[in-house]
């Protein structure tokens, strides 16, 4: 047998990947099961071109679909598709000097926690010494968050200050280093006399180092 039929096979996930707007709807539906107009409105696209993309990914088994009612509802099929999401977007990072350069655009460095002990930040965060707030969308939250973070998504941001004590560090973080949802809490609590500073990681990140995750 010729061996080109294997190099086709693993082509189709590379073909799979080969769309920036799919690299953002897988990561998006790392952080949990979507249907298409969620994923519609996450990614700022119309539902047609939301489902051609969908189908690419069903296409090459990196995503499955169930039906919830009148709605499917879309998802990872296996956790080393979102491993590969993560190693890809890393492997882009170390040797893209234009991908550093934008993604050090995104927050200045005083604004991001440096030199994570995840260990530590978990301690501190159990004694209450920080406060951690999750600013996803509700639903990735119960999928699955950092031990002692607190549910705040950026839209409830503005009517829930009132929870948020002004002489405590807070420490926002969304669905990891590509993600701008922490940085936009940044400013908007920073312009209120908040002392915030945002993690550059995500959930996927934070398992993939073995560290633990909860769910609501």
């Amino acid at each position: 047998m010729k061996n080109e039929i294997l190099y086709e096979q693993v082509a189709r996930i590379g073909k799979a990947l080969s769309s920036p707007k799919r690299l953002e709807m897988l990561d998006v539906l790392t952080q949990g099961e979507k249907t298409v107009e969620a994923l519609a409105s996450a990614l700022a696209t119309d539902i047609k071109l939301t489902s051609a993309h969908l189908k690419v990914l069903k296409e090459a088994q990196m995503v499955t679909a169930t039906r919830n009612g009148k709605f499917m509802r879309y998802r990872i099929s296996e956790s080393d598709v979102t491993d590969l999401w993560v190693a890809l977007r890393r492997v882009a990072e170390q040797h893209l000097h234009e991908l550093r350069q934008a993604l050090g655009a995104m927050m200045a460095d005083d604004a991001c926690l440096a030199g994570l002990d995840r260990n530590e930040f978990m301690a501190c965060a159990e004694r209450g010494e920080i406060i951690v707030i999750d600013v996803r969308p509700a639903g990735e939250y119960s999928a699955g968050h950092l031990p002692y973070a607190r549910s705040l998504p950026l839209d409830e941001l503005e009517a829930r200050l009132g929870e948020l004590p002004l002489d405590h560090e807070i420490v926002a973080y969304c669905r990891g280093p590509f993600c701008v949802m922490a940085s936009q809490a940044v400013a908007a609590l920073s312009a209120r006399g908040y002392r915030i500073r945002a993690l550059r990681e995500g959930v996927n990140e934070w398992r993939m180092a073995g560290m633990p995750l909860k769910q609501a």
